[in-house]
């Protein structure tokens, strides 16, 4: 389910999210309505990079295919929540040009070694190649192909109450560059019902915490609560998602309605007629 509001120096490009230096975690964007404008409201509202859902929201390929490059002329990094494990699904984003994918519903460590897999190239993984917008519309060569596993993202979502008793072992595949929790789904799967921030919730987040940086890799956490972005600091998260686009829009829309309500209602006469009507 989505992720809502509940009741570095490498070799990698150092604006990728995953490369974040310690202490200073980069701050994203959630887009899912596929609105091109909305996409460029969040391109400048200071966010560095951007999860488009294409799991949950109403954005097919067509729509990726002219999203993702509009974000990264804006200088964004994206990352694609993939709508399903299927090779397709993970592969397309990629050759759309994304910078990474999440992968949803991973349920253990064999399926993320296969469905993770379809994110990088044999002899690592399993991806197919494709001379598209990735390549630059260029002839294929083993040194772009090599470049491609180094900088091409697949962060595993973890989701399951399966994939969370194998995180240890999950974070040290190859093919699995970071970790990308899904609080929601979690809670739910281990048997507590709603997400709501509690004790449990938090040891579940810190456990996926402390197998990344035992292994040196990045997590990104959607943290939409000032408590959770804080955790999401405390525990050394490379990317806090803390903006997302219905909430967005509903809480600026709410907000403006509200605040007008307010201050009209304050300030009108006891009789709003005009003094001459009859």
């Amino acid at each position: 389910m989505p992720e809502q509001p509940p009741p570095a120096d490498s070799a990698v490009p150092p604006s990728v999210p995953g490369e974040a230096r310690a202490g200073a975690p980069r701050l994203g964007a959630w887009l899912a309505s596929g609105s091109l404008t909305a996409a460029e409201i969040s391109a400048t509202s200071g966010a560095v990079f951007t999860v488009i859902d294409a799991e949950h929201g109403a954005i097919d390929d067509t729509g990726l295919n002219v999203i993702i490059p509009m974000l990264k002329s804006l200088g964004q990094e994206v990352l694609v929540k993939v709508r399903s494990t299927g090779r397709e699904a993970i592969q397309r984003p990629l050759d759309f040009g994304a910078d990474g994918v999440i992968v949803p519903h991973v349920l253990g460590v064999d399926h993320a070694r296969e469905v993770c897999g379809f994110a990088k190239f044999p002899p690592l993984g399993d991806r197919s190649l494709a001379a598209e917008r990735a390549l630059g519309y260029a002839s294929l060569s083993p040194e772009w192909i090599a470049a491609q596993d180094v900088r091409t993202r697949c962060y595993a979502m973890i989701e399951d109450a399966t994939a969370l008793e194998e995180i240890e072992e999950i974070v040290a595949l190859d093919v699995v560059d970071g970790v990308f929790p899904g609080p929601s789904d979690l809670a739910i799967r281990r048997g507590r019902g709603c997400y709501s921030r509690s004790v449990e919730d938090f040891a579940d987040l810190r456990r996926i915490a402390d197998a990344c940086a035992a292994v040196g890799k990045p997590w990104i956490l959607p943290a939409w609560h000032p408590a959770e972005q804080e955790f999401a600091m405390a525990e050394g998260a490379a990317g806090i998602v803390v903006a997302n686009e219905y909430t967005a829009l509903s809480l600026g829309f709410t907000t403006l309605v509200a605040d007008a309500r307010t201050r009209l209602t304050r300030s009108a006469p006891d009789d709003p007629r005009p003094t001459d009507a009859p």
